[in-house]
């Protein structure tokens, strides 16, 4: 049997650090993973960018995404090597569709009205536009089970997204054609959590529904890492 490696996408406003517990719970499992840092320049060059990470691994992936990072595997989880997808909290977008269509669908959350947005050089003598989230209104937005003293930290140190991200269609949707769990954040106020029911539900995928805020891979580590770890599971070749 071929070891299988999970990567693990981070999502807006966050970044590979965010993961830290549950890394630990599949590295104590005895699984190779992987955490790349994600650009969160554009929903089309950040999927470009993880599957390339994904190429230059040997054997087969199961491709864990927190929300946009849930796009951005819908999209690069077509490598071929991908074996299974994990959606945390996440968007799965389909094949033609957009963040802000899919989020479009359902009420808005807590989010939108602490949304900042600075000019950034884009290059080429362009300017793009970076979004993040209100540093005092971050941790009831993001992280409210979460230790108070480390959400201040995350509220300081957010890697922010570029607002094209927003609007780009995907390409692909890679729930189609491989198997997918989906965990729903419950008491999410990021992500309207019908959002996630929705995608999760119309990608026919394996769900479970947590009771937690949208950091739900530092709230529940071990809830997490458990579905991880059936999806790698399930998908061993």
């Amino acid at each position: 049997m071929t070891s299988t490696t999970v990567v693990l996408v981070h999502g807006a406003f966050a970044d590979a650090s965010s993961f830290a517990p549950v890394v630990s719970e599949l590295l104590d499992a005895g699984l190779p993973v992987l955490v790349p840092a994600v650009p969160n320049r554009s929903l089309i060059g950040d999927a470009e960018y993880v599957a390339a990470v994904i190429r230059r691994i040997p054997g087969p992936v199961v491709l864990v995404g927190h929300s946009y990072g849930g796009a951005v595997a819908t999209v690069a989880g077509t490598e071929p090597n991908v074996v299974g997808l994990v959606y945390l909290a996440g968007y799965a977008l389909d094949e033609g569709e957009s963040l802000a269509e899919l989020q479009g669908r359902f009420p808005d959350s807590d989010l939108a009205p602490a949304l900042r947005y600075a000019p950034f050089p884009a290059g080429n003598g362009q300017e793009g536009t970076d979004v993040t989230v209100d540093v005092d209104a971050f941790p009831a937005i993001f992280a409210h089970d979460v230790d108070p003293a480390r959400a201040r930290v995350l509220a300081v140190s957010q890697r922010p997204l570029a607002g094209a991200a927003f609007t780009e269609k995907a390409t692909a949707a890679a729930w189609r054609t491989r198997p997918a769990w989906g965990v729903v954040a419950g008491a999410d106020h990021t992500i309207n959590p019908d959002v996630e029911r929705f995608g999760y539900a119309r990608a026919g995928m394996t769900v479970i529904e947590l009771d937690s805020s949208h950091l739900l891979m530092l709230s529940h580590p071990r809830q997490v890492a458990a579905v991880i770890r059936e999806a790698v599971d399930r998908t061993a070749v």
